[in-house]
């Protein structure tokens, strides 16, 4: 007679957060949230279809792009928002430049999100004196203003599409470190943390079955916040000199370029300051609807 076989038991598995299904469902159901995809949606749709809404070059100083006494033409039906002090066509620029503000805005957060994870994550999971060190370190690079930063390293290097990338992802990880930090020294004490030690699993199977997994929806909260940073601290840069240098359009060295024309031809620093508005905005609603959809717990606040 056979003896009998024992049923086999569930494997127990960390009560892992992930992202809930219908997530682009959920944010079209919020009406903020709603404007944000679409002002999104048509920024990007903009700056990719540009030589096809378009029948100019972002840099082409057309014959009747000037008045004849040399001022720039006020929005009409051949320039729809006007042109500038060189008599280029303003709408075209603007297309052009979003292509600026999303790779940098895109690239440089990327970065940081990268950076702040890594040394977030090591600091508190390892904690000790590798925690101290990084964590220290993060303080200080916190302790300075990010502009003020922003400006010395520009300063330093020469300013192009990605130096001003990278000098914007070397000021913005310090925030993302943080949250980081607190969250895995959180994590790291939980039971099933402590289950999996037990039986001799190692750092690397700990950080990425099962810490990383728990950090995925707060990693696409501020990496979805952070663009709007970044494409603000972008067209500062690029406002005051030290970004995206012309002839390559950026939003911000648009106004930086014609802000003299502030008063005779105010659509020159309108317009573009709008789009910088309206991208910072929709990035924030985003992902203001995206914490409350991932984590619950911060609906209301």
């Amino acid at each position: 007679m056979s003896s009998p076989v024992a049923p086999e038991l569930p494997v127990q598995e960390s009560p892992i957060t992930r992202p809930r299904p219908g997530v682009l469902r959920k944010l079209a159901q919020r009406p903020l949230a709603l404007i944000g995809l679409v002002i999104v949606a048509l920024v990007v749709g903009g700056a990719l279809l540009a030589p096809w809404l378009t029948n100019f070059g972002p840099n082409d100083q057309t014959f009747d792009g000037l008045t004849l006494s040399g001022e720039p033409l006020p929005p009409n039906a051949t320039f729809w928002l006007g042109t500038d002090l060189l008599g280029r066509d303003l709408f075209t620029r603007i297309l052009y430049g979003a292509r600026t503000s999303l790779i940098i805005g895109i690239v440089a957060n990327g970065i940081a999100l990268l950076i702040g994870t890594l040394v977030g994550v090591i600091a508190g999971y390892f904690r000790g004196w590798v925690g101290s060190v990084l964590m220290r370190f993060t303080d200080l690079m916190m302790a300075f203003p990010a502009l003020l930063l922003a400006i010395c390293l520009a300063a330093v290097f020469q300013p192009s599409l990605w130096i001003v990338a990278l000098v914007i992802a070397l000021v913005n990880w310090v925030q993302t470190a943080r949250v980081m930090y607190t969250q895995t020294s959180s994590l790291a004490e939980r039971e099933f943390i402590d289950a999996e030690r037990t039986i001799g699993a190692g750092s690397p199977r700990i950080l990425f079955r099962h810490i990383l997994p728990h950090l995925l929806p707060t990693i696409i909260v501020w990496g979805t916040l952070g663009i709007s940073t970044t494409v603000l601290l972008e067209a500062t840069l690029s406002y005051l000199g030290i970004g995206v240098q012309p002839p390559t359009p950026s939003w911000g060295n648009i106004i930086f370029e014609n802000q003299t024309y502030f008063q005779a031809a105010p659509w020159l620093v309108f317009f573009p300051g709008i789009a910088i508005l309206a991208l910072a905005l929709a990035f924030n609603l985003i992902g203001d609807a995206l914490r409350d959809i991932l984590d619950p717990t911060q609906q209301g606040r």
